[in-house]
């Protein structure tokens, strides 16, 4: 007898935040600026009952922009025809796919830099946890006409970052995005795939397993919900989630009208660091690199070891906190704490890192959330105090979670 897994519930801002990604496209500046000052249950009734919502500074205060309200409420309301009951969209949260929402544990506070462009839901397939996941993390982007060097290192590059414990983030697509994603999965890594469709509908199909191999080991990650097929704007808007949600962005291969350098000029409108592979100079698949470089003041980067230093200052690898700011590094030259027998010692820790090096497994690996239960500290100071813990070299992340690293 064949049994359904139980219906994820809910509650009325899920519900109509789940709701807005089925009847907006991510991005639109109008409902952009409505979240900005209602509530978006609010929003979603006041589409159902076809009535301008919103009232107040930026939103609405003038004909025009009441006029342009009333555009966007009609956009919206065309898609109510196609907008799943609560139940339908519950049930979409199968086969390991979920939502996420600004101010759940596991949403990235990186995204909320895009502002009134920060996605509205967050669609996920995949085990890892996001937040920490994209907290040392870097995406890495370029041609889908990828030639074989571009590839050999995509590829090489990814790898070699995985294995320094950094998460890739790409597009899923053809040429660099690929070998990156496989680089990270050679090398035992996370890898997230931010797509412009939904997370269960393999664009490219010929990516299918690539997908299911990411959300085995990392995340596939869209702003669509699931079933939502991909559509050429949808790949330009996508980009800003893909800058957004890592530390730095690299571009490998890219010609003077790649999609690549779409991403590298959010994140430069960001202010994350932005770099460069460069390629042959009769390459017209380099040419793209060789010119944010030049013009844009791209850091030049040949390997793992540059996209690293740029991150971390000093050259020190360590982990970051999850906005982006830096997690304290130890001084050069210095190691952890040790004791006589030269094991970790959480001695000379203050009391949450020991708190959390104390509720951290020797074996296997255990989530953020619950170290943080065991530990009994908030999410924002786990995070912390792992980064800590991290560059101290006290734990190191494996595939199943945080553990404490053997000496």
């Amino acid at each position: 007898m064949n049994h359904k897994a139980p219906l994820v519930e809910f509650d009325e801002e899920r519900l109509a935040r789940a709701a807005l990604t089925y009847l907006a496209e991510p991005g639109d500046p109008a409902l952009g600026a409505l979240l900005g000052i209602c509530d978006p249950a609010e929003i979603l009734a006041a589409i159902r009952a076809d009535l301008l919502p919103g009232t107040g500074p930026g939103c609405g205060d003038s004909p025009a922009s009441r006029a342009a309200l009333g555009r966007a409420l009609g956009r919206w309301r065309s898609r109510l025809p196609r907008l799943p009951d609560a139940e339908g969209m519950a049930g979409a949260c199968h086969d390991g796919i979920r939502l996420i929402c600004p101010g759940d544990a596991e949403w990235p506070g990186a995204l909320d830099q895009l502002g009134q462009a920060r996605p509205y839901a967050l669609w996920l397939r995949g085990a890892a946890d996001l937040r920490l996941a994209s907290s040392r993390s870097v995406s890495m982007v370029g041609s889908r006409a990828a030639t074989g060097y571009g590839e050999h290192v995509a590829g090489e590059i990814a790898a070699d970052l995985a294995e320094q414990g950094w998460v890739m983030v790409s597009g899923g697509a053809y040429g660099i995005d690929a070998a990156a994603h496989r680089g990270a999965l050679a090398a035992e890594g996370i890898t997230i795939a931010v797509l412009a469709c939904g997370v269960d509908y393999p664009y490219p199909a010929g990516h299918a397993d690539l997908f299911t191999a990411i959300a085995a080991q990392g995340l596939v990650v869209s702003e669509w919900p699931p079933g939502c097929h991909p559509a050429r704007m949808r790949f330009l808007v996508r980009n800003r989630a893909i800058a957004a949600l890592a530390c730095g962005t690299v571009i490998v291969e890219a010609g003077e009208r790649s999609g690549a350098l779409n991403t590298a000029r959010h994140a430069a409108d960001l202010g994350r660091p932005l770099m460069a592979v460069p390629g042959p100079v009769t390459s017209a698949q380099s040419a793209g690199c060789h010119r944010i470089i030049r013009e844009w003041a791209a850091t030049c980067v040949t390997g793992a070891a540059d996209i690293i230093e740029m991150l971390s200052p000093m050259g020190v690898p360590h982990a970051l906190a999850p906005d982006g700011a830096t997690a304290p590094a130890p001084p050069p030259g210095s190691g952890p704490p040790t004791s006589v027998d030269g094991a970790p010692s959480g001695d000379d820790l203050d009391a949450d890192s020991a708190r959390v090096l104390g509720a951290v497994p020797a074996r296997g690996g255990a989530g953020t959330s619950t170290i943080a239960v065991d530990a009994g500290v908030d999410l924002d100071t786990v995070l912390r105090c792992l980064g800590r813990l991290a560059g101290y070299g006290f734990i190191e992340r494996g595939n199943r979670g945080w553990r404490l690293r053997k000496h």
